[in-house]
């Protein structure tokens, strides 16, 4: 074994942690807080963490011995990667470990949306029978329009498809004919706006992305649109979303994600229209051990200094 210390902060799976046992020392502090992270962090030579854990620059200062973050999953919005640029500290992630989980979770909100199955369920379990004021609409022969055509995009695509859905992208680091060889039409985002029936968002949170669906985006949909939003907190503008689901600009939405999380119940989760559901896109047992033993070999290998494969910074 060798004299690498890795620390995780919010758990792993058992597959994972074993990978990385057999070749370093692995203390699993899952919950620790972000003042007792300053305190020990010092003795590690690498960081695995998850969405809860904030790396920030302060982080880095107090630790000298840091070589490698690891972030089990995709977002990597909770580490400041300027400060591991500036630290020399190399930033891995798993983006391809979550890509099903969040697609089927993302469809399962849209079918969700359309035909008001959460709703349904809460009635009946109050002895409510509310056939009559449940009609839904069919998601054969709608649009579904798909901001961010990457990985988990192309999957809700494959699936809106096999659902009888007329499927539209935009995405700007995508060119056009990659986006139809995909299985899309490529839209511009003007253009979605306008003809999408129902809108899956699919991209990271950065300065360009956040707070992009909020009035003026709304003002341009086509009324009665319906958004399913399972990628990063924050791109939409949840006081906007609210004014549209109060005005019938947006029949529904599907948040699970949210700007604050845990969010509380603010009136976005309240909404009568919302589902809204806690953050668990890649919650699932497969994605977990995939994500785990996907960032435990990436990690290990930043450590000893081996080709990357997802390198972020």
């Amino acid at each position: 074994m060798s004299n690498f210390k890795i620390l995780l902060t919010d758990g792993l799976d058992a597959a994972g942690q074993s990978i990385l046992r057999q070749s370093a020392e692995v203390n699993d502090q899952s919950g620790i807080s972000a003042d007792d992270l300053l305190k020990i962090i010092a003795d590690y030579d690498a960081l695995i963490v998850r969405g809860r854990t904030k790396v920030t620059a302060a982080v880095m200062d107090a630790a000298p011995r840091l070589k490698v973050i690891g972030r089990a999953g995709v977002g990597v919005d909770n580490i400041d990667l300027e400060a591991a640029k500036r630290h020399g500290v190399i930033v891995v992630n798993a983006p391809t470990s979550t890509s099903i989980a969040v697609a089927e979770l993302t469809f399962g909100l849209l079918l969700a949306l359309a035909r008001e199955i959460p709703r349904a369920d809460a009635a009946m379990k109050q002895g409510k029978w509310l056939k009559k004021e449940l009609e839904g609409v069919e998601l054969n022969g709608k649009t579904l329009g798909v901001i961010g055509f990457g990985r988990i995009g192309v999957e809700v695509g494959k699936r809106a498809a096999a659902f009888g859905m007329n499927v539209i992208a935009y995405d700007p680091l995508i060119p056009a004919d990659e986006i139809k060889r995909r299985g899309a039409d490529p839209a511009s985002l003007q253009d979605l706006y306008a003809w999408s029936d129902f809108i899956s968002l699919h991209m990271p949170l950065t300065v360009d992305t956040r707070d992009m669906i909020g009035r003026a985006a709304f003002a341009q949909m086509k009324e009665g649109v319906r958004i399913v939003c399972a990628a990063r907190g924050g791109i939409i503008d949840e006081a906007a979303l609210v004014e549209a689901l109060n005005s019938g600009k947006v029949a529904g939405a599907a948040l699970d994600v949210f700007s604050v999380e845990p969010p509380g119940l603010t009136e976005a989760v309240s909404h009568p229209r919302l589902i809204a559901t806690p953050h668990i896109g890649a919650q699932t047992a497969e994605a977990q051990s995939r994500a785990s033993e996907d960032i435990a070999h990436e990690v290990l290998s930043a450590l000893r200094g081996e080709p990357l494969r997802w390198r972020v910074a």
